[in-house]
């Protein structure tokens, strides 16, 4: 059965880790929907937080052959336990000033933020799950969304298991 797996990735902070685990991926085949790469807890390491879609076999798969590549210290399957998913999204939207109470409605019913106005425009900044995400974008599309930036996925896992 097909779905999505976040899989955390902790690796040597070296010169071309995150190409050699692309690499791997687009190699497999392994479709890669979405990657963080930031410094993690201990020094010299990174974490890396990849979300890719596929069935038990292919997780398994994916997680051999990362512990294949020499930089690679620890795979943990993160969507295996309860976890916590965080991407950020920077939104510009059309705005004139008629329809701006209204974006303001939608900006404050998902808790987001405008950091920036234009004449014509708004940057809108919303912090959440990917499903939080897509709805606000939803929303934000009949106004003309004009440009659209996203993090990707971080995540841990919750309570007091440090993987």
């Amino acid at each position: 059965m097909m779905k999505k797996h976040t899989i955390a990735v902790i690796v040597n902070d070296q010169p071309g880790v995150l190409q050699r685990v692309s690499g791997l991926f687009g190699r497999r085949g392994f479709n890669i929907e979405s990657i963080t790469v930031g410094t993690s807890e201990e020094q010299g390491l990174s974490r890396m937080v990849i979300v890719t879609s596929g069935d038990d076999h292919t997780l398994e798969q994916i997680t051999k052959q990362l512990y294949k590549l020499i930089d690679v210290i620890k795979v943990v399957d993160l969507s295996a336990n309860p976890m916590v998913a965080r991407e950020l999204a920077l939104i510009k939207v059309h705005a004139e000033p008629a329809s701006r109470p209204e974006i303001l409605g939608v900006v404050e019913t998902f808790r987001a933020a405008v950091v920036d106005i234009g004449t014509q425009s708004l940057m809108v900044q919303v912090v959440g799950d990917t499903e939080k995400i897509d709805a606000m974008i939803e929303l934000l599309k009949p106004y003309g969304i004009r440009e659209l930036s996203r993090t990707g996925v971080t995540a841990l896992n919750r309570g007091n298991v440090k993987q």
